[in-house]
């Protein structure tokens, strides 16, 4: 019970992070991803996601619609996704998560550095 400050609020267990890969096209891999890409989870979704790419194609799909949680954190694993696609030559899409997922990404202004897209057929249309 609490966080040992004083708080009387039950603590809530984090969801864990969850991904599943599909192969929607030759050149395109899509994660969706669910749970929590928080502080506890975000090193396990980096070492999943690193195993994704050693055989990704072209473009990286990363749909954040069943995302529950994203910290800061989280994020910053999503922006070393992004680095690593830009200096491998890869394309990164994310798909528009929750309000408050994009609310984290307006405040920060991470949304001016990530192609976004609401549904993933917007990119599969354009293949």
């Amino acid at each position: 019970m609490g966080t040992g400050w004083g708080s009387t609020y039950p603590e809530v267990p984090v969801a864990p992070i969850q991904l599943t890969v599909q192969h929607p096209d030759f050149d395109t891999v899509h994660v969706a991803l669910q749970g929590s890409l928080d502080l506890a989870r975000a090193y396990e979704f980096d070492e999943a996601i690193r195993r994704i790419e050693r055989d990704a194609p072209g473009r990286v799909l990363v749909d954040l619609r069943g995302l529950e949680f994203l910290d800061t954190t989280g994020l910053s694993r999503l922006v070393a996704l992004r680095r690593r696609c830009r200096r491998t030559g890869r394309r990164l899409v994310l798909v528009r998560g929750s309000q408050a997922i994009q609310r984290l990404f307006s405040v920060t202004a991470m949304n001016e550095h990530f192609e976004v897209v609401r549904d993933p057929e917007e990119l599969l249309a354009t293949a």
